[in-house]
């Protein structure tokens, strides 16, 4: 098991620590409802250090990550953004990745911590032909998320940089900061459905950071957040985890993210295969869907029509915090895709009816 900088923090705090991805990371601190509620109300502080980078530099970075990835990174102006997948030939989800321009010739790519090694790998495959530099720099950097409706007033006036105004930083946006003396980097991007901030710094500074950004607030209202809450939150906006929305054998059309892919940019690895399924339509899609009776739906239980038989599973469910009710995402036949279809999910060997609803469940609230 890896740690992040922060465990000796986590451990202070009295959090929970669970195996994740290679990891040993807080799943909850006071509580994961609490803790959720934060994050929608005020504010929540994650350690996300778990989390892949990659800088990709370089005449030929471009091109290489136009190569890769479904993004269309020739449209990423500089200190701007773009969420991306990288595909198999066959139109199989390797990752779904964020994108940072942080100068003409040079990117951040952040990938997940659990597929690290898989996409430095994937990206090392592939990097002949390119003029281009790619250096993991996970162990330089650390990585911490500031997430909820008061993050933006809490951190504006809490930064070092004098010419950053973060209450005018859009969506996807990032630039350099500075904090606690460490210089960095600071997104507007997050993984709750919520306005917020995600801060590159180095490793060395992070416990200051973090202990700095715990106590921004007076009332004492922002939290330390596990990986119980992210999970919840991510899950309520309806955004993909991988290995349960997307993995090897989905496709970003069955997982409702064909706004991801970008035909139009050219070739790229998995394009002839996304062709044909888009035109084709697949035959499987992605829905949320709400309990008719009573249960609640967790990852794997199977989908079965009102008659028996089994034709999906769920890829995600849990009660929701916000909502009040247990709600769920599976993959399902494109029949039962529409809002209103009904399909029995089965719990403890029990066939419990479930009604497809709109998504997401929680409308994210990001500022534009």
């Amino acid at each position: 098991m890896q740690r992040t900088p922060l465990y000796e923090q986590h451990k202070a705090l009295g959090a929970r620590m669970v195996p994740f991805g290679g990891w040993e990371m807080p799943v909850q601190y006071t509580g994961i409802i609490e803790e959720h509620h934060a994050v929608r109300q005020r504010a929540g502080l994650f350690d996300i250090s778990h989390m892949g980078r990659f800088v990709v530099s370089g005449p030929d970075a471009e091109a290489f990550l136009q190569a890769l990835t479904t993004a269309d990174v020739a449209a990423i102006d500089v200190q701007q953004s773009q969420y991306g997948l990288l595909c198999y030939p066959h139109g199989g989800i390797v990752d779904d990745i964020f994108i940072y321009r942080l100068q003409p010739d040079q990117w951040l790519v952040v990938v997940n911590a659990g597929n690290r090694q898989k996409d430095w790998d994937w990206f090392q495959q592939h990097q002949s032909g390119f003029t281009v530099q790619i250096e993991d720099r996970s162990q330089d950097w650390a990585m911490l998320a500031l997430q909820g409706p008061a993050a933006e007033a809490l951190l504006a006036p809490a930064h070092e940089t004098a010419d950053v105004d973060l209450t005018r930083l859009p969506f996807h946006a990032i630039t350099t900061f500075r904090l606690c003396g460490a210089d960095g980097f600071i997104s507007r991007t997050g993984y709750t459905g919520e306005d917020g901030f995600e801060l590159f710094l180095p490793t060395a500074a992070v416990a200051d950071c973090w202990q700095y950004l715990l106590r921004l607030d007076d009332a004492q209202t922002v939290l330390p957040c596990g990986l119980g809450a992210r999970d919840s939150l991510r899950f309520e906006a309806c955004l993909a985890l991988y290995g349960h929305e997307i993995d090897e054998t989905i496709n970003p059309y069955e997982a409702r993210l064909g706004w991801v892919v970008k035909l139009h940019k050219g070739d790229f690895i998995g394009r002839d295969a996304l062709l044909r399924i888009k035109a084709e339509k697949p035959a499987r899609h992605l829905v949320g869907f709400e309990m008719v009776g009573r249960g609640v739906p967790r990852s794997q239980y199977p989908i079965q029509q009102l008659s028996g038989e089994t034709v999906g599973h769920v890829t995600t469910g849990m009660p929701t915090p916000t909502l009040g009710q247990p709600l769920g995402l599976g993959l399902v036949p494109r029949v039962l895709a529409t809002v209103g279809s009904e399909f029995a999910v089965l719990i403890r060997q029990k066939p419990v009816r479930a009604r497809v609803i709109k998504t997401p469940f929680y409308q994210p609230r990001y500022k534009k």
